[in-house]
C-alpha cells in the first residue's frame, strides 16, 4: 500500500481519537446534572391552610428565589400521613419531591401495624423548619387557675375530670395520655373530630380541660373565652410568655411539641442532601419567612440533617411508648 493511503488511515485515526477525547469531556445531562435541573415538589400530608401546609408554604416561597426554580405544594391529606409518604418513597432521589415531615410521621410509625415504608430506612431527613407549642386549655370560667389547681382536683376525684382532645392517636390526644401518665392522675380523655368541635365542648363546658395545638386556640385565649393553664414545650410560647411550661409546674415529663421538617428519600445523593439543608437553613433565617411563621405560632428553627434524623428517631420511641401504655389499638 503506498504513502498516501497510510497517511489518510492515520488522520481517520487521529479524527475518531478526538471525538471520543471531546465526547468524555462533554457534560452529559443524564451524568452530571447540576441540581436543581428543574422545579421542585413538596408533598404535605395535611390539606391546605392549616400550620403544617402554610409553613410548607412560606419555606417553599424562598426556596424558589433562592434556587431560581419553581418549588409546589402537593397536598396529600389522610390516611395518617401514609399516602402522601408513599408517594416521596416512590418518586426519583435526586433532591425533586420532598416530604413534608412532623410529630405526626413519628406517631403513624407506632400507631400502625405495617407501613408501605419504613419510616427511618427509606427517608432521609434534610432539616427541621420550625416547632409549635401545644397548651392545656380551660374555659375562662373554670375554677381551675393553674395546672396545679387541675391535676389537684383530678387526684382527688379519680375518673371525674374530663379532658379533650382531637382524634384517638393525634398527637394531641397522645399529649393528653402523656398528661394523664405524666400527672399520675385517672382521668378521661374525650376526642372530638377537630378542633372547632374540641373548641365548642370546652366553652360550653362539656369537657373540663383539653390538651390542644396553641395556634389554633390564640383567638379564643386572646378573646377571653378561653384561658390557657401551660404550654408543653421546652420553654414559654413566645405568644404567651406569662403562661408557664408544665415542667415548671411540676410536670417535668410532660414536655410536647409539634414540629415539621423537610425530608427526601433515603437514597438522595449526599451532596443534594447537604444543599438543599444550606438553601433550607439560609430561608429560615429571612425576616419575611420568620415573620410569616410566628404569625402562625411557629418558631423557625432549622437543623442539621443529623439533629433532624435523630429528632424523627426520638419521636417515634417516645409516642411508641405512650401508645401502648394508653393501649390504644394499632391500626
Amino acid at each position: 500500500m503506498d504513502k498516501a493511503f497510510f497517511a489518510g488511515r492515520r488522520r481517520v485515526v487521529l479524527v475518531g481519537l478526538a471525538s471520543a477525547a471531546a465526547a468524555c469531556a462533554w457534560p452529559w445531562p443524564a451524568l452530571a446534572q447540576a441540581f436543581p435541573a428543574r422545579g421542585l415538589r413538596i408533598v404535605v400530608p395535611f390539606a391546605a391552610g392549616g400550620v403544617g401546609d402554610l409553613t410548607a408554604r412560606a419555606v417553599a416561597q424562598q426556596l424558589s428565589a433562592q434556587l431560581g426554580q419553581p418549588v409546589v405544594i402537593d397536598n396529600r391529606p389522610g390516611a395518617g400521613g401514609v399516602v402522601a409518604a408513599e408517594a416521596v418513597v416512590r418518586a426519583e432521589p435526586d433532591g425533586h419531591t420532598l416530604f413534608l415531615m412532623s410529630n405526626g410521621t413519628a406517631v403513624t410509625a407506632g400507631l400502625f401495624r405495617s407501613l408501605p415504608f419504613d419510616t427511618v430506612k427509606d427517608f432521609t431527613p434534610i432539616s427541621t423548619l420550625g416547632t409549635f407549642d401545644m397548651a392545656v386549655l380551660v374555659p375562662t370560667e373554670s375554677p381551675f387557675k393553674t395546672l396545679g389547681d387541675l391535676v389537684s382536683h383530678a387526684r382527688a376525684n379519680p375518673g371525674r375530670l374530663n379532658v379533650g382532645s382531637i382524634s384517638v392517636g393525634s398527637t394531641q390526644n397522645l399529649a393528653a395520655e402523656l398528661f394523664k401518665s405524666s400527672a399520675a392522675v385517672d382521668v378521661q380523655i374525650v376526642p372530638f373530630n377537630g378542633t372547632p368541635a374540641l373548641v365548642a365542648a370546652l366553652r360550653g363546658q362539656q369537657v373540663d380541660a383539653a390538651v390542644e395545638i396553641l395556634g389554633p386556640a390564640l383567638p379564643q385565649i386572646r378573646a377571653g373565652a378561653l384561658r390557657a393553664l401551660a404550654v408543653t414545650g421546652q420553654r414559654r410560647a413566645t405568644s404567651l410568655p406569662d403562661v408557664p411550661t408544665a415542667a415548671e409546674q411540676g410536670l417535668g415529663s410532660f414536655v410536647a411539641s409539634s414540629w415539621n421538617a423537610l425530608a427526601a428519600p433515603s437514597r438522595t445523593p449526599a451532596d443534594t442532601v447537604e444543599r438543599l439543608n444550606r438553601e433550607i437553613n439560609a430561608a429560615l433565617t429571612q425576616p419575611e419567612v420568620r415573620r410569616k411563621l410566628a404569625d402562625l405560632n411557629v418558631d423557625a428553627a432549622g437543623s442539621s440533617p443529623d439533629q433532624a434524623a435523630d429528632l424523627l428517631a426520638s419521636d417515634i420511641r417516645r409516642w411508641s411508648e405512650v401508645i401502648e401504655r394508653a393501649g390504644i389499638e394499632r391500626r
